[in-house]
């Protein structure tokens, strides 16, 4: 600070730090006209502060709140501080300007200014602040709860992951937000906060005082004053992460080698218990080489390609005494495959294939690095929503409530109990086994779920005319348990959440549910003595297929390759899994109640695939404009099909349905082979006329599958019994044309 601004009794200040100052204390300071300076001091002065002060801005002298740590919207990109989004909350829109304390006279201004708002502001909760040479720090306070439980180092330092990407403001934006998106989803933003970190900030900011991680992600040769002070925080303990970068460590030379530029090409990565992972990676066209004779003892991470050079595309390599290390890679790790430098949907499909793998290598990285990947908090519960889609539903469904809760407005079951209520405050309790339903529509609204979507493009007589929606409930599966057998079924339960923290699949299988997902459970009841009474089976096939036509039916949607496999998943293509049907039903009378249980993946691309993923891919090859699609959208679309599904095959029987299920399917024409790799190979027929799949063996002889005793591995072609191996051995022996496997 120049020495310029002294405090009384000799005191030094260090640095100068900002709070925000309630209502009640910001009206006091006005009144006395006192301007609300907050000053961190340091009774014993420290050299090393010195060498690098701190920068800050200066507000208005007019404006009661005066200093403030955090750069502007137009001075964020080029101080590396936090983005203006981030800032704290609550402080109005001020206008900032920098602070020159050796010349201009609102800082003499400042200076002649008392510092005694200091007691002023003492009524306040104001924490205790570490000291930090670096003094580029955020400074939490009750108004900024958000800020609660981030992730700080032991060192003291902020949880800040820096990203360099290069010099060129035009370009370094979109390259920021693209290298921050895939680490973003590798770790949680709650617990570190990413930046951007521009040249001119990296040779004039301490920001290596607070860096976790530096992440370099340009091409660009880095100019050697910069690259001084990566190798100066390298030394310190730093971290490095080096994405297709230029950025070397002395021993290892960056190589070009253009027959590998932005081709797909198989990696074989070692982890740091040496086991290996295989993945297709999109190469950057640059490999490593050691130059140092040998000399070199590089970390044992490391990723070469499955070719005759083994070329070296990822180093782990240590660097100094203090635990400095890099993680060198000149795979495309960051991009995603929907990336305009993926050209052919062959390569697409390679790298979609390999997607789950590339974020396993990333975050066995960034783990390395000393990062925490461990996955983000399970979500908080949230009550859910009775909506009628149509008006004339609302009053028998009231009067039917009415008649069927309990004094306490409850209706239980073996699973859970449901307390209708018509409005809800955060003193209600949600738990798994007790949700609150609230019935005023009008309090309803959600960022991801659109009422008058679903209404637009719901087209039934009685399916899904009655909704139970949450943006986070355990299961749908289980919402509608109580309602099942009671509930008038022209009123079509139906139950749609955003996010399930106990997702089921079938068996003992767990369904993930990220956001982008469409997650739903249809209630449905079909009469024992009909034809899909008698062929219950057909009723998962019915769902995944109304799914798919759900989207290949819309107008030029029509070749988004959107499949459907036996018995029960949506596919793409024949490649990757993208969605599931769970059927649960129960024979009461003559009548069988069946929840339906679906979701498949609408617009979340990682860390597999999604329904917009093939929309974008599809617009890329065909230079076509497809929109993107909502799950509101398509859920709707898919219960309106599968009521049309359900109604031609209680006239038609399977015949009605099964010309388009074949339209769809995977399996024509596949050879697998049944029980293992050395099992005997068959010919896949088709579904009998239970719904059961039919396949043709050597001699001629058609064999049924039955998909509770089967699982089916699209990547290997193999049938595969749930059974022991050696049951399965004497079923199959024993079995005859037409008997089940």
């Amino acid at each position: 600070m120049e020495d310029r601004l002294q405090m009384a009794d000799g005191l030094i200040p260090q640095k100068i730090v900002s709070v925000h100052l309630q209502d009640c204390t910001l009206k006091a300071l006005e009144t006395s006209n006192k301007q609300a300076h907050i000053l961190q001091q340091n009774p014993e002065p420290s050299t090393e502060s010195k060498s690098e002060p701190d920068i800050m801005e200066y507000i208005d002298k007019d404006d009661p709140k005066v200093l403030r740590a955090h750069p502007t919207q137009e001075e964020a990109g080029t101080s590396g501080s936090e983005p203006a989004e981030e800032d704290d909350k609550g402080v109005g829109s001020v206008e900032h300007c920098p602070l020159h304390l050796s010349s201009c006279h609102e800082c003499l201004e400042l200076e002649n200014s008392t510092i005694e708002s200091v007691k002023f502001a003492s009524a306040e909760n104001i924490p205790d602040l570490p000291y930090d040479h670096g003094g580029l720090e955020d400074v939490a306070d009750d108004s900024c709860p958000e800020r609660e439980g981030r992730r700080v180092n032991i060192t003291g330092k902020a949880p800040n992951i820096l990203f360099y990407v290069g010099s060129t403001p035009q370009e370094s934006l979109g390259r920021f937000q693209e290298v921050r998106s895939v680490l973003a989803d590798c770790v949680d933003p709650d617990s570190y906060t990413l930046y951007h970190l521009s040249k001119e900030s990296a040779l004039r900011d301490p920001w290596s005082d607070n860096c976790l991680l530096l992440v370099i992600a340009t091409r660009e040769a880095i100019p050697a004053d910069l690259s001084q002070k990566f190798m100066a925080y390298l030394s310190e303990g730093g971290k490095v992460l080096g994405l297709c970068s230029s950025f070397t460590l002395a021993g290892f030379q960056v190589m070009s080698k253009s027959t590998l530029k932005e081709t797909v090409q198989n990696l074989v990565f070692s982890k740091a218990d040496q086991t290996q992972v295989k993945l297709s990676i999109l190469s950057s066209g640059f490999v490593y080489e050691d130059c140092s004779g040998g000399q070199l003892s590089p970390g044992q991470l490391q990723g070469h390609l499955e070719n005759e050079d083994k070329d070296r595309l990822i180093v782990q390599v240590p660097f100094g005494t203090r635990g400095g290390e890099a993680v060198l890679c000149q795979a495309h790790l960051e991009l995603p495959p929907s990336s305009s430098v993926v050209q052919g949907q062959e390569d697409f499909n390679l790298l979609k294939s390999s997607n789950l793998r590339r974020y396993e290598v990333l975050r066995e990285i960034l783990t390395t690095l000393g990062l925490n990947c461990d996955m983000k908090q399970i979500p908080a519960l949230t009550p859910l929503y009775l909506l009628p889609v149509a008006e004339e539903i609302l009053d028998p469904l009231m009067q039917w409530l009415g008649e069927h809760v309990d004094p306490e407005g409850v209706i239980k079951s073996s699973k859970l109990s449901l307390k209708f209520l018509s409005s809800y405050t955060s003193e209600i309790e949600i738990t798994p086994s007790a949700l609150p339903v609230v019935t005023d529509v009008g309090t309803f609204s959600s960022e991801n779920f659109n009422l008058e979507i679903y209404r637009q493009n719901l087209q039934t007589k009685r399916l899904g005319k009655v909704i139970l929606f949450a943006e986070v409930t355990p299961t749908t599966m289980n919402l509608l348990d109580g309602l099942m057998f009671e509930i008038p079924q022209e009123m079509g339960l139906i139950a749609i959440a955003v996010r399930q923290t106990q997702g089921k699949g079938r068996g003992a299988n767990a369904w993930l549910s990220p956001m982008g997902c469409a997650l739903s459970t249809l209630l449905i009841s079909i009469p024992l003595r009909s034809q899909l009474g008698q062929r219950i089976p057909f009723i998962q096939h019915l769902m995944s297929l109304a799914v798919v036509e759900a989207v290949r039916s819309i107008p030029e949607y029509q070749d988004i390759s959107l499949r459907v496999k036996w018995p029960n998943d949506i596919y793409y293509s024949d490649l990757m899994k993208l969605g599931g049907v769970l059927v649960n039903s129960t024979l009461l009378g003559e009548t069988f109640y069946i929840l339906i249980g679906c979701g498949f993946n609408v617009s979340n691309s990682n860390p597999t695939i999604c329904i917009n993923d093939l929309v974008m891919e599809y617009n890329k090859q065909h230079k076509a404009e497809l929109k993107p699609l909502r799950a509101d959208e398509l859920i709707a679309r898919t219960v309106t099909v599968l009521e049309k599904l359900i109604d031609t095959f209680q006239d038609k029987g399977p015949n009605g349905v099964l010309p388009l299920y074949y339209k769809y399917w995977v399996h024509s024409g596949q050879r697998v082979r049944l029980g293992g790799l050395e099992g005997p190979e068959v010919w896949i027929v088709g579904l009998d006329d239970s719904g059961f799949l039919q396949v043709q063996q050597e001699n001629g002889d058609v064999v049924t599958v039955h998909p509770d005793g089967n699982s089916f591995d699209m990547l290997r072609n193999l049938i595969i019994p749930k059974q022991h191996p050696v049951q399965f051995l004497l079923l199959f022996l024993a079995s005859g044309p037409g008997k089940l496997i």
